[in-house]
């Protein structure tokens, strides 16, 4: 059976599916889904992350996490927490950078890492591999960031994991709101949009402003109750310990979460519902949701910031520098290009954002 089989089955029994059951069905199925069955990530995939476009990104991020444990007062031990940690690119290059510089800060950290593919798992663990005489423990992956251990001072990594999470959408029509669903075309039985009745219980979600607001007709909007639940949890958790959450993702802080869900395959656009289990499907950060419900939990939210923004102030135009003076003149160039990709407005710089989360009364992190 193929995902679409299970899916088309799965409709007929229990009749339409919301967005968010689709997308967690086509992501995260044990057997079918899609960062279940192979490694998507890089040119021979279907996208590129910035760990991936270069070296510099991983290393930044680690040394931001670095200065933050400084600030602390280098708490020992400090959980190190990557959500959707990919290949586990960001976290090598993290440990590599700041083991050359304060090799304490690695001798203090606990790695823990929020995967639920065991393929990726896998990629992780050999990532890791050649940095493990640095720390004092072996990583531990956890399917959720509720099994992450609490009551101890931590670092969250968030990098282009909130954008995968499933998201439920909302259209305006004459008679107020309806949920966006998935069922199946009666003539051809392909997967098709639909609308559930107007005002149902799942509308409740649509924050008042929005369901009571003067919105345009036919607009679509983008609701993830589950990042917004894991921004509440993080928030909580740094409320009661200390520590820092950083962010990075493409999305938006506007007002009204329009639709942005989208599918990729082998790093083009294709339609949402033509090949799940075979694309990648994700959805626009909404910044502002995430910083209301770390907020409502006790944090401090910093940002966000444009990404360029961010990796210009730690100093990611100096390390190119200092890269370029022993490479090649086509190591040079791949150099200035990735730069120019991680910070340039017409390309990551712009549309990626970053935000930091703190506990109450903790100093104000680098980059904000």
């Amino acid at each position: 059976m193929s995902l679409l089989a299970h899916l088309c089955r799965r409709i007929r029994m229990e009749g339409p599916l919301s967005v968010a059951t689709f997308m967690m069905e086509a992501l995260g199925h044990p057997r079918y889904g899609y960062y279940m069955t192979a490694d998507r990530f890089g040119a021979a995939g279907d996208f590129v992350t910035a760990p991936e476009i270069s070296q510099m990104f991983g290393e930044l991020i680690g040394l931001w996490c670095a200065d933050y444990w400084e600030r602390l007062g280098r708490p020992d031990p400090l959980l190190l927490v990557e959500l959707g940690p990919g290949r586990g690119t960001l976290m090598a290059d993290a440990l590599r950078a700041v083991s050359q510089v304060l090799p304490d800060f690695v001798a203090a950290v606990r790695i823990h890492l929020v995967e639920t593919s065991p393929l990726l798992c896998l990629r992780q663990a050999a990532a890791l591999a050649p940095y493990m005489k640095l720390v004092r423990c072996a990583p531990a992956w956890h399917d959720r960031l509720a099994d992450v251990p609490e009551a101890q001072p931590l670092l969250v990594i968030a990098n282009e994991f909130f954008d995968a999470l499933p998201v439920r959408q909302f259209q305006r029509g004459e008679r107020g709101w309806s949920e966006r669903l998935i069922d199946l075309d009666p003539e051809t039985e392909a997967l098709r949009f639909v609308l559930g009745q107007p005002g149902g219980p799942s509308t409740l979600i649509i924050p008042p402003r929005l369901r009571q607001g003067a919105i345009a007709i036919g607009t679509v909007i983008d609701i993830s109750p589950t990042g917004q639940s894991i921004a509440l949890e993080l928030g909580r958790r740094l409320v009661a310990s200390t520590g820092a959450a950083l962010i990075i993702d493409y999305g938006h802080a506007a007002l009204v979460p329009t639709d942005t869900l989208q599918a990729v395959r082998r790093h083009a656009p294709v339609p949402v519902l033509s090949e799940p289990g075979e694309t990648d499907i994700t959805a626009h950060v909404d910044f502002a949701a995430l910083a209301a419900s770390a907020a409502e939990a006790g944090a401090i939210v910093h940002g966000p910031v444009a990404q360029g923004t961010f990796l210009r102030s730690l100093g990611i135009e100096h390390r190119a520098a200092t890269l370029c003076r022993d490479a090649t003149k086509a190591q040079a160039a791949d150099i200035d290009a990735a730069l120019h990709r991680l910070t340039a407005n017409d390309a990551m710089g712009d549309l990626f954002k970053v935000m930091a989360l703190i506990g109450p009364g903790q100093p104000v992190p680098v980059g904000f």
